[in-house]
């Protein structure tokens, strides 16, 4: 036996253990090798016979043993049989076992087209020639070792160094025995030589309770699904001529038990679900649940991205989650943040002593404004692990669709950098062009590979074409975050109402482009944070203005085209600002006017989901016809249509708290029209200035051949619907209960 090959095992520091250890033809006769530190005696034990073939003779102190079995040429199965102390035990040699990837495996991770490499890299509880454990696989190409440490050899690197394989730079082994539950890391040597730190599987489907930071063996999703009938019809729920109302939630500060416990992800289905389901939201859109280090990045730096943080449960927990979310109706949106990573040492920076899954130049590798890692999108291993991510979420937890966080940090080379702190692409410019192709890539995957699934992005400057697809040039989203909507109509919200004469530009310059994408009104968390405050307190007034102004801006959201997406506790006017370490106040509700925005809340959306004409052309001028926008009163009012063009609403805003009487305004059509939705009314907390059925006259207004004098409420929003003129309706305020 070669006595460096010996040494370079003892110390950890052989790169191809399989060379060495297990059985070998040695000549006319087999050999049998073990590294077993552990062991003061070890013995061949032929698994067909039950008898000791051989008796290991101890080359090294430290535990190399070797033994021949003369006259037989042969491989065979065989176990060895160990003395611990006292003790006897009977062990599968995990360097007897046959390669864990298969041909087809290495020929599509060579050609960077593995869409599933979940099924095969991380830990995968299977059975390997009859025997049970679990097989390992993972990607570092430079090291010059990489092990399998955990609870089940001590941690000690030297036990189990992976078989490489060089065509595609992949680290792999089987180990018998190891079940689900059971921790893990991997130690590598860098290029070097050098030991790094212990490394968290990139495919882990489950991690320890920060702050430890090992992978744990768990099976991702669940094996039986109830969800067969909700998945094979949502695509009609996500399209974009469906309504879409999402209620963006962070799962750990929505609700918290006693002693400020997290809610389970079980406990959140008994809670969570129910009630997004009766206040009428179509969608629960969930900041990032991929496992993350630190309780104050919100989840948006990443490190198991393959993980349902442990935060709230197990990965089959999660996975009963979104089955119950999708039994009550709801679909299930994740955030996922492709764009960077954490510099966290058991992270992927440095994976392997090298560059491996970031930009070596940090004016390309580093993220100034989140001090995080950017991946290294050109090249072709990185790109595929992140497109394999995307579908692993809507593949085995079923999610219904992924809202890409930060799109504008991929897309410019210069984001939020300085001349001379950035590399221009190969013409010189300043996009992304590796960051392009990735995401119009992994766009594609998700909408051909799983149908009904919708991808949005939270894309805040005007690159074109973000929510068209490839084949038109664009980017291939399903759906764009309407940022500049959202900027300009807090802007003018802020305004007091006195003023906003003068600001009337800020609401109706986003009509100009309300058809370019297919568009997302978001009001969401990053709204309320930062020393932002709540929605309430952005409004101007005392406290019965600020409520009627957050009521006010709600009906102008449901109103205005676009889909859906309010932060929790706006519902029901949050007055302090958002804290991820304590619960939303619930206690509020206990306050007419918490209560009342609320029931408001829950009415849009019921009365925005019954009414095709708020939601069917959200995206095609067709949709919108305007009727008037008086500056000087704080007027705005035009009409929504249907995909039936006769089908239509005027939708009326006052944004003063002046009452306009006999106020006329053009309408498209004769009939009765009667209020769907007031946000004045007492019910909601307002002073209940109403109207009852009005007829459209025949004297033409606003160049529209019908008009209606009606009486605009203070501070309100206004939704009318027509009915044919002989019926007889009610514009009583909504009975619905608060959920």
């Amino acid at each position: 036996m070669d006595r460096a090959a010996i040494a370079a095992i003892v110390r950890g520091d052989h790169s191809d253990p399989f060379a060495v250890l297990g059985m070998h033809r040695d000549d006319e006769d087999l050999v049998v090798r073990a590294f077993l530190p552990q062991a003061s005696r070890v013995e061949a034990i032929e698994e067909a016979t039950g008898t000791v073939v051989a008796d290991l003779e101890r080359l090294d102190g430290a535990g190399f043993f070797c033994g021949l079995i003369a006259g037989r040429t042969e491989p065979f199965r065989y176990r060895l049989r160990l003395t611990i102390g006292d003790t006897h035990a009977e062990i599968e040699d995990p360097y007897r076992f046959p390669e864990v990837l298969g041909e087809l495996d290495i020929y599509l991770i060579a050609e960077g087209r593995h869409r599933r490499l979940y099924e095969k890299f991380g830990a995968h509880v299977t059975t390997l020639d009859g025997v049970t454990g679990t097989a390992f696989a993972v990607w570092a190409p430079n090291a010059r070792r990489v092990s399998v440490v955990g609870d089940f050899n001590d941690w000690d690197g030297r036990r189990h160094p992976m078989r490489f394989r060089h065509e595609v730079g992949v680290w792999e082994l089987f180990l018998p025995y190891v079940a689900a539950g059971s921790v893990y890391k991997y130690e590598l040597l860098g290029p070097n030589g050098a030991l790094l730190p212990l490394k968290a599987d990139p495919y882990a489907f489950a991690c320890e309770r920060a702050p430890a930071t090992a992978s744990i063996v768990a099976n991702a999703g669940k094996t039986a699904w109830a969800d067969d009938a909700w998945v094979a019809a949502r695509e009609r729920a996500n399209k974009r001529d469906a309504p879409v109302s999402s209620y963006e939630v962070h799962l750990g500060s929505w609700k918290r038990a006693d002693g400020n416990r997290y809610l389970t992800y079980r406990e959140l289905a008994n809670d969570l679900v129910p009630y997004a389901a009766a206040m009428g939201f179509t969608h629960i859109e969930l900041m990032p649940v991929s496992e993350f280090p630190f309780d104050g990045s919100w989840g948006y730096q990443v490190i198991g991205l393959f993980a349902p943080t442990s935060r709230f449960g197990t990965p089959q927990d999660f996975a009963a989650f979104v089955d119950a979310a999708h039994e009550a109706g709801l679909g299930i949106l994740l955030d996922w943040v492709p764009g960077h990573f954490p510099t966290d040492a058991h992270g992927l920076g440095l994976f392997d002593g090298t560059h491996l899954y970031e930009h070596a130049d940090p004016r390309q590798g580093f993220q100034p404004d989140w001090n995080t890692l950017i991946y290294n999108f050109g090249r072709t291993e990185v790109s595929n692990f992140l497109l394999g991510n995307a579908l692993f979420w809507l593949d085995r937890y079923h999610a219904d669709g992924l809202r890409v966080d930060a799109v504008a940090s991929m897309l410019y080379l210069d984001y939020s950098r300085k001349a001379g702190e950035w590399v221009p692409n190969r013409a010189g410019g300043r996009e992304n062009l590796a960051a392009i192709e990735f995401l119009g890539r992994t766009n594609e995957a998700v909408y051909a590979e799983q149908p009904g699934t919708m991808t949005v992005a939270e894309e805040s400057t005007d690159w074109p074409k973000v929510s068209q697809p490839l084949y038109l040039g664009g980017l291939g989203f399903g759906y764009k975050w309407n940022m500049g909507w959202m900027h300009d109509t807090l802007a003018y919200f802020r305004e007091d109402p006195i003023n906003r004469k003068y600001h009337q530009d800020l609401l109706t310059f986003s009509f100009m482009y309300a058809y370019s994408e297919n568009f997302v009104l978001p009001l969401s968390h990053d709204e309320v944070v930062h020393l932002k405050g709540s929605l309430v307190a952005k409004m101007p007034g005392d406290r019965w203005q600020r409520f009627a102004n957050l009521r006010l801006l709600f009906g102008w959201m449901y109103a205005h085209p676009g889909k859906k997406l309010l932060f929790m506790g706006g519902e029901f006017a949050q007055e302090r600002e958002w804290n991820h370490d304590r619960s939303l106040d619930w206690h509020l509700l206990a306050d007419p006017a918490h209560a009342g925005m609320q029931r408001l809340v829950s009415d849009l959306n019921h009365t925005y989901r019954g009414m095709p004409p708020l939601y069917e052309l959200d995206a095609e001028p067709a949709g919108i016809e305007w009727i008037v926008s008086d500056r000087e009163n704080s007027v705005v009012a035009f009409a929504r249509r249907a995909r039936d063009s006769s089908d239509f609403v005027i939708c009326v805003t006052n944004f003063t708290p002046v009452v306009r009487h006999d106020y006329r305004i053009g309408v498209p059509g004769a009939g009765t029209y009667i209020e769907a939705i007031n946000t004045d009314y007492a019910h909601y907390g307002g002073s209940d200035v109403a109207n009852g059925p009005l007829e459209a006259q025949p004297f033409g207004a606003h160049d529209k051949p019908y008009s209606i004098l009606a009486t605009l409420p203070p501070l309100a929003s206004v939704i009318f619907k027509r009915t044919p003129a002989s019926a007889t309706l009610s514009a009583t305020p909504s009975a619905r209960s608060s959920p």
